[in-house]
């Protein structure tokens, strides 16, 4: 059995690192906030723009555009998205192995047809250690999402695609539900699939008395589209960035209040030790009292 010291120096470590999981819960708490603040800022004006689309995509107008080009997939880019820190679960690591997944499906186009984009420094040691390149790091972006920084990602993705020098384009990231639920995410970014787009409009609104949208349009409502889609493709890179943000706070948070009560559980259990010890420590020299005096 531990001496009386080895359990009382255990104590006062556990105590210590109790502190600093409560006082990382509490900045992750904080941030999330901050976080959540974001994304009910951007909200808004995100599904005024889906609706300003989908309204459109609605009407019998057909049109084509380089982003809804379907092709054979001869190269392929791979958006993902971590967090540059650690000790939030298995936020990353879940990331990390959706990667692989993807990465196995495209085995067979060569390393030199998957361009990799990760975004945060977990991402990026994954890509170098599975011996992929990239040719920018995003570190900034995964702790302070910026909506033009993310524009120039999603400007960058888009001329890839219109350029045809990548076929398809696929996002991968945990999308914020709510503070107990991030949910891991793998989609399509690229072609852009108006179809799929066309029936989650429809979806949404089949519950609704919604107005008439008889717009007038100048020049053509393909010129329309044509100049709204890459807003919308824009806006999509900049969401996940908050999503994912959002999620690595609500996560690092979840981890950090388990490490707490884990800690006040060992610290319990090491209370109840430590009183044992001493008890027992008391008994014996009151026993070798009571012993040396009979003698």
């Amino acid at each position: 059995m531990a001496s009386l010291k080895e359990v009382k120096n255990r104590i006062s470590s556990v105590k210590s690192t109790r502190q600093i999981t409560s006082a990382m819960k509490m900045v992750a708490s904080a941030k999330l906030h901050k976080a959540q603040g974001r994304i009910e800022s951007m909200l808004p004006y995100q599904r005024k723009l889906n609706e300003i689309l989908t309204n459109f995509l609605g009407t019998d107008v057909s049109f084509d555009t380089t982003y809804t080009q379907v092709r054979p997939i001869a190269r392929v880019a791979i958006v993902v998205v971590s967090s540059n820190g650690s000790l939030c679960g298995a936020f990353n690591s879940n990331v990390v192995r959706l990667l692989d997944r993807a990465l196995a499906e495209y085995q067979s186009l060569g390393k030199e047809n998957i361009l990799v984009y990760p975004i945060g420094k977990k991402a990026e040691d994954a890509v170098k250690k599975r011996g992929y390149t990239f040719e920018k790091s995003f570190l900034a972006l995964a702790d302070k999402p910026s909506y033009r920084e993310a524009f120039d990602v999603a400007a960058e993705l888009m001329r890839l695609f219109a350029e045809q020098q990548v076929d398809r384009v696929e996002l991968i990231y945990h999308h914020f539900k709510s503070m107990g639920t991030q949910v891991l995410t793998r989609e399509e970014y690229l072609p852009i699939d108006l179809e799929k787009i066309a029936a989650e409009k429809t979806e949404s609104r089949s519950s609704e008395t919604g107005y008439r949208n008889d717009y007038i349009v100048e020049p053509s409502v393909e010129v329309l589209i044509a100049s709204l889609l890459p807003k919308v493709l824009s806006q999509k890179i900049y969401t996940i960035l908050l999503d994912s943000n959002a999620s690595e706070h609500a996560a690092r948070m979840l981890a950090m209040q388990a490490a707490t009560d884990n800690a006040d559980d060992l610290i319990q259990e090491l209370t109840i030790q430590y009183n044992k010890t001493r008890q027992q420590a008391i008994t014996s020299e009151l026993l070798d009292i009571i012993g040396g005096t009979i003698k």
